[in-house]
C-alpha cells in the first residue's frame, strides 16, 4: 500500500500536520512518515500568466495593444517559489504516492492554491480534502479521520478560478489603459475602485456640507435635566428667537409630571466574531489596521493554536461545536477571564439558536477560542489585544442578557413639554464581561439617560433654570478603517437595483474577509488614500482616478453581480465558461470607454526635486510609514524616503516621533516641537536597555514592510 501526500498552504501548518501524523523524516521541502508525506506551498506556487507570456509585445505598455484577451488563460510557476514547486511536483508523481490530501486553507482561495498546482503538474491520482476550522491536535486528528472526497470541492475551485480570471481580464486591462492614456501609474479593479469611490464620495459630501445652527432647551429641576420637546417629539429648534421666547415662558414655572412609564428591557448578547467585525473592533479599541489584525490572527491560529480559523464570514457556530464549549471555557479560565469563565461553568452553558445555527454557517463558524490552554505572557502586544477581544466576545455570547428598567417622564410647565429618561440596571448579564454597563445607550444625542430620583405621576417639579444650548449640524464623519470595513461588508446602500442590493447585503459585500485588509493596504500603498490619525482621506490622485475610471467600476454593483454568479458556480448552478466569456467582452468594453474618455490627469504633487535615476521631477507622497518622493515616470518608479513615522516616543509629550534625514543626519522630530539627533536618541535609550535591543529597534525602523500576503502577491498586478 502506497502513501498519501498531504499538501498544506504554509510550512508552519505543514510542520504541525506532520507532527500529528508522525512524519519526522525530513527531506528538501517535505516531511515523511510511514503512511504520509507532508509538503507545502508557499502561498501561491502557481498563478495566471502575465500578458507577455501570450505575446512578447505586451512587455511594453502600449494603449494600441489593448485589450489583452487570451483565448485560454495559462498557468505559470511563480519564479520566487519555483524550487518548492519542483519539490511538490516530484512528490505528486512519486510511484509510491497513491493519492493526495488537500490541506490548504479551507476556503475558496485555499482551494485555488492547491488546484492550480495540481493542474500545472498534471496530477491525475485520487484526491481527498481536509476541512478543519482550528489547528489543534484534536481538530487535526478528527479532520484526518473524516476526510471529504475531492470531488465535493470542484465547484468551489471553479468559482475561485472564475473570479481570478475575471480579475485578470478586467483589472489588468483597465489598469494598463488608464496608465498608458494618462502617463501615470494607475490601477483599477472591481473591489478596490468602488472602495476608493466610497471614500471619495464621502469626502465630497463633507466638502459640500454647510453646517446649520440649531437650538435646544434644557431645564434643571431637583438635580434632573429636562429636555424640551415639541408636539412631534422633536428637540431641535431652527429659530433662536423662538427658543428665547420659550425660556421666558417657562423660567420660574412649576412643572407637573403628566406621564411616567417604567418598562423592563433587555439587551441580548452580541453574536460571535467574523473576521471583518473583529478587525473593526480592533481598530476602534486598539487602533490596529485591518492588516495588523489579520497578521495577529494568523499567529494566534497557526503558531499559538488559540483561536479557530480566522478568515470566516460567519458569526454563528454549528451544533457539533456545542459539546466542546465547556472544554474551551476551561482552557481560557486564566488571568482576567478566570472569574467570568468559572461563573459560566458553574451556572451551566445554555447556548441558544441565536448563536448556534447551522444554516447561518458557510465554510467556517465564528472565531472562538480553541481547546488549547493559553499562556498570556507568550503573546505579543497585538496578539494579546486581538485575543482579548475574541475571548471576551466568546464569554459574552454565552452569557445571559443585560437587563434594566427604563423610566420615562414627561413634564408640563408653562404650556410646554419636557422629558427625561433614566435607567436602573437589574442584571448586568453579558456586560459584566466588559466590566461595566454603558454610560449612555440612547441613540438620540440630545436625550441621554441619567439617574432619576423616586418620582410618581402628578408630582410637582420646580423649574430652577432654563438655558438655550446652541448646536450645529455636523457633516458625515470621514471613514476610518473600522467604518470603511463596515461599508465594504454592507455596501447595499450604494446600489440602486433592489435585488442586487439585497444580494450584496446577504453575501460577502465588497471583497471577502480574507482579502479586505490587502485591498485597503493596496489603496494606501498606491497613494490613492492616506491615513491622517484614524481618519482616511482620499488623495488628489485618488479623486482624479474616480473621475477617470469607467462608471461601472465606481459602483459596488459590478461586484454584486459577480458574487451572485460566483456563488451559483460554487453550487454547480452556473457555467464558469460563460461567465469568463462575458468577462472577455466586458474587459474590451471598459478599455474602449477609457480610450474614448475626454478627461485629463494632472500631478498636483509634483516637486522640483529631480529623480536620482532618470532625472525627471519627482512626486511627493505620503506612504504608510511617512513621506517619500516617487519618480513621476511610471517606467522608472524610483523612490526616496523623506521621513517616516517611527515607534520612538517623544520624552516630553509621549507621541510617536517622525524620523527625517539620511545617514549621520538622521534625527527625530515631534509635533510638539521636540527634536533629537539619532546619536542622542541611541545614547538616551541605551541608558535603559541593552545596546543590542537598540540596534534591533533601529533595524526594524529601516526594514521594508512585508505588507502583502501570498494571495496579494499573486494578484498584485491584476488591479483587483
Amino acid at each position: 500500500m502506497g502513501k498519501q501526500l498531504v499538501l498544506a498552504e504554509k510550512p508552519s501548518v505543514a510542520r504541525e500536520l506532520a507532527r500529528v501524523l508522525g512524519c519526522s523524516r525530513g527531506g528538501k521541502g517535505y516531511l515523511e512518515g510511514s503512511n504520509h508525506i507532508v509538503t507545502w506551498a508557499l502561498g501561491h506556487l502557481v498563478t495566471l500568466a502575465d500578458p507577455d507570456v501570450y505575446d512578447p509585445k505586451y512587455q511594453k505598455w502600449v494603449l494600441e495593444d489593448l485589450p489583452m484577451i487570451p483565448e485560454k488563460m495559462e498557468l505559470v510557476v511563480m519564479k520566487e517559489t519555483q524550487g518548492q514547486y519542483g519539490t511538490v511536483r516530484q512528490l505528486l508523481h512519486r510511484p509510491d504516492v497513491d493519492g493526495l490530501i488537500i490541506a490548504t486553507d479551507a476556503g475558496r482561495e485555499g482551494e485555488l492554491v492547491a488546484r492550480w498546482i495540481l493542474a500545472k503538474a498534471g496530477f491525475r491520482k485520487p484526491i481527498k480534502r481536509l476541512w478543519i476550522s482550528s489547528q489543534t491536535d484534536k481538530a487535526i486528528r478528527e479532520g484526518f479521520a473524516s476526510l471529504k472526497p475531492g470531488e465535493a470541492y470542484v465547484n468551489l475551485y471553479k468559482s475561485a478560478q472564475s473570479r481570478a480570471e475575471a480579475d485578470w481580464l478586467v483589472g489588468l486591462n483597465v489598469t494598463r489603459a488608464l496608465t498608458c492614456k494618462y502617463n501615470a501609474q494607475h490601477s483599477a479593479g472591481r473591489v478596490q475602485t468602488p472602495t476608493l469611490g466610497m471614500v471619495v464620495a464621502r469626502e465630497e459630501e463633507i466638502r459640500r456640507f454647510v453646517p446649520q445652527d440649531y437650538w435646544t432647551l434644557q431645564a434643571s429641576s431637583d438635580g434632573m435635566i429636562l429636555l424640551w420637546r415639541d408636539k412631534n417629539g422633536q428637540a431641535r429648534l431652527s429659530d433662536k428667537e423662538r427658543a428665547d421666547s420659550l425660556v421666558k415662558a417657562v423660567t420660574g414655572q412649576t412643572g407637573r409630571i403628566v406621564h411616567l412609564e417604567k418598562s423592563g428591557k433587555q439587551e441580548l448578547p452580541p453574536l460571535g466574531y467574523d473576521l471583518t467585525s473583529l478587525q473593526m473592533d480592533a481598530n476602534k479599541k486598539y487602533g490596529l489596521s485591518a492588516k495588523q489584525t489579520s497578521n495577529a490572527m494568523q499567529q494566534l491560529y497557526e503558531q499559538h493554536k488559540l483561536v479557530t480559523y480566522p478568515r470566516t464570514d460567519s458569526k454563528h457556530i454549528t451544533r457539533d461545536i456545542v459539546p466542546t464549549l465547556q472544554e474551551r471555557l476551561k482552557c481560557i479560565a486564566v488571568g482576567p477571564y478566570k472569574e467570568a469563565a468559572a461563573h459560566l461553568l458553574r451556572s451551566g452553558i445554555k447556548p441558544t439558536r441565536r448563536f448556534v445555527d447551522d444554516e447561518k454557517v458557510s465554510d467556517h463558524h465564528a472565531i472562538i477560542p480553541t481547546e488549547q490552554f493559553v499562556d498570556l505572557n507568550g503573546l505579543k502586544p497585538d496578539e494579546r489585544h486581538v485575543y482579548d477581544l475574541i475571548v471576551k466576545r466568546f464569554l459574552a455570547v454565552l452569557s445571559p442578557a443585560y437587563e434594566y428598567e427604563q423610566t420615562l417622564i414627561r413634564v408640563e410647565a408653562g404650556g410646554e413639554t419636557f422629558q427625561a429618561k433614566g435607567r436602573t440596571v437589574t442584571a448586568m448579564g453579558w456586560r459584566a464581561v466588559y466590566g461595566e454597563a454603558p454610560a449612555e445607550m440612547d441613540a438620540d444625542e440630545d436625550d441621554s439617560e441619567q439617574n432619576l430620583p423616586a418620582l410618581k405621576r402628578g408630582d410637582s417639579l420646580p423649574i430652577r433654570s432654563v438655558k438655550v444650548v446652541n448646536g450645529k449640524t455636523r457633516p458625515p464623519a470621514r471613514y476610518n478603517e473600522a467604518t470603511l470595513l463596515a461599508a465594504m461588508e454592507h455596501p447595499g446602500k450604494f446600489i440602486e437595483d433592489e435585488r442586487l442590493r439585497e444580494a450584496m447585503d446577504a453575501g460577502s459585500g465588497l471583497g471577502t474577509p480574507a482579502t479586505r485588509a490587502d485591498i485597503l493596504e493596496k489603496l494606501f500603498d498606491s497613494f490613492y488614500m492616506e491615513r491622517r490619525g484614524k481618519e482616511i482621506h482620499p488623495t488628489a490622485k485618488g479623486k482624479q482616478l474616480i473621475d477617470l475610471v469607467p462608471a461601472d467600476l465606481k459602483s459596488p454593483e459590478l461586484t454584486a453581480r459577480w458574487e451572485q454568479i460566483l456563488l451559483r458556480i460554487s453550487k454547480g448552478q452556473a457555467d464558469p465558461a460563460k461567465f469568463t466569456g462575458d468577462m472577455r467582452l466586458y474587459a474590451a468594453k471598459l478599455v474602449s470607454n477609457v480610450i474614448a474618455d475626454s478627461g485629463t490627469y494632472r500631478h498636483d504633487n509634483l516637486t522640483r526635486e529631480k529623480c536620482p535615476t532618470c532625472g525627471k521631477f519627482m512626486l511627493e507622497v505620503t506612504g504608510k510609514k511617512g513621506k517619500m518622493l516617487v519618480c513621476a515616470d511610471r517606467e522608472c518608479g524610483a523612490r526616496v524616503n523623506l521621513s517616516m513615522t517611527s515607534n520612538a516616543r517623544c520624552p516630553e509629550c509621549h507621541k510617536k516621533m517622525e524620523m527625517r534625514g539620511d545617514g549621520d543626519k538622521k534625527a527625530f522630530f515631534c509635533t510638539c516641537g521636540y527634536r533629537e539627533k539619532l546619536s542622542a536618541f541611541k545614547e538616551r535609550v541605551g541608558e535603559r536597555v541593552d545596546k543590542r535591543e537598540v540596534s534591533k529597534y533601529m533595524q526594524q525602523q529601516d526594514a521594508p514592510d512585508a505588507i502583502n500576503s501570498s494571495l496579494a502577491d499573486a494578484l498584485k498586478n491584476w488591479g483587483k
